[in-house]
Formats: C-alpha cells, sequence, structure tokens
C-alpha cells in the first residue's frame, strides 16, 4: 500500500496540545497514540497523520471548517471525534445553545459532505461522560445524543467505535474511578493511550489486514 492519509478531526480531546502552527503534530492525546499504534502495525506503509481537533469546537464549528479543514485534503480515512461540546456549553452563559436535533443536522451535514466530496473511508468515535462528580447533568443529557451519533454511524460510518460502552466495560476491573479521565471527559495519559490502540485496531480492516 502507497501513501495514507489519516485526518483526525474533533474538539479538545483530539486536539489535546497540539500545536496549530503544524498538523503534522499531533499533541498529546490519542492521535499521537493512534498514529504510533497504526505505524508499527502497518512498517510497509507511508503514512501521513494529520490533527485537525480545535479545542471548544461544537458540532456547528466543525460544520463551518470541514472543507478546508477535511474535503481540500483528500484524506484516504478521516475520523470524527465530535459533540459532547453541544452538551457541554448549555450551561454557559451567553452562548447560543444547541439541541439535539441542531446537533443531529449538523453532523449529518458534515458526513454528507465528506461522504459526497471525498473517496474517505469514515470512522466515528462515540462522545462518552465517564462517571465523575460534577457531571451528573452531563451524563444525564449525553443519553439522548449518543442514539443519534449510533444512527448517524451506521449510516455513514465504515467504522464506528462506541467509546462509551466501551470504557464502561473497561472501567469495570481498572482500580479508580479516575482511571482514564480526572474529570470525566478529557483522557488522562492512560486514556489516551487506550483511545489509541482502540482507534488503530479498530481500522485494520480499512488498511487490508485482516
Amino acid at each position: 500500500m502507497g501513501k495514507v492519509r489519516i485526518v483526525f478531526q474533533g474538539d479538545s480531546i483530539t486536539d489535546a496540545g497540539r500545536d496549530y502552527r503544524n498538523y503534522f503534530d499531533l499533541g498529546h492525546g490519542y492521535p499521537k497514540y493512534a498514529a504510533a499504534n497504526i505505524a508499527a502495525a502497518h512498517p510497509e506503509t507511508d503514512f501521513e497523520f494529520i490533527n485537525f481537533g480545535i479545542s471548544g469546537n461544537r458540532t456547528s464549528q466543525l460544520f463551518d471548517r470541514i472543507y478546508k479543514d477535511g474535503i481540500e485534503l483528500q484524506p484516504d480515512i478521516i475520523s470524527f471525534l465530535i459533540g459532547i461540546n453541544d452538551i457541554l456549553h448549555r450551561y454557559d452563559v451567553n452562548i447560543i445553545k444547541t439541541k439535539d436535533e441542531q446537533t443531529e443536522l449538523n453532523y449529518r451535514s458534515i458526513l454528507e459532505r465528506v461522504k459526497k466530496e471525498t473517496n474517505a473511508k469514515i470512522v466515528i468515535l462515540s462522545p462518552y461522560v465517564l462517571d465523575c462528580d460534577g457531571r451528573e447533568e452531563t451524563r444525564r443529557d449525553i443519553k439522548t445524543l449518543l442514539p443519534i451519533v449510533r444512527k448517524l454511524a451506521k449510516e455513514f460510518a465504515d467504522v464506528y467505535i462506541p467509546l462509551d460502552e466501551i470504557f464502561e466495560e473497561a472501567l469495570k476491573t481498572q482500580p479508580a474511578p479516575h482511571y482514564y479521565s480526572d474529570d470525566g471527559i478529557h483522557p488522562n495519559k492512560m486514556g489516551a493511550e487506550f483511545i489509541g490502540k482502540l482507534y488503530a485496531d479498530a481500522i485494520d480492516t480499512l488498511l487490508g489486514k485482516n
């Protein structure tokens, strides 16, 4: 296989402190670990990994930039982990709130454009909220968002990674509730490594590894 371009899209979970001046800088989050695992599993392939996650982004902001930060690059694989800020900003003062119906419309419009204007394989990772003090409202609200993401993944995604379900199962065998995230949303090093490994394993079929 020749050069393969993989674009990571999302919010702060994907951004993870990347250098905005260099989109080949993957930050210290799951894209860094996903890229390392993918490259190690496919040494014969020349990969180009690009991180375009932007901290704080909602689906509306990603829609506004999906051409420049996705379609124009004509990736072979593009992944999306987005939606948690559509919920979190409902509790911010002086910010227009995003209802689930609008989130679905935004996300669907993004996926339709990518499907129509590229040949990219689409990977969708579900948003998640881990059990953590102060996250009760967010955990309540995400229960209505997750079915929307699952529905869109079924319609558009070549690979779907249900992080909410996987984390819930994994935490049953971990020593502390904050094992993967200190605030229930942003992964710590263990969480980033965990998502990165899941990502790499999940897209093996897209890279021709059976």
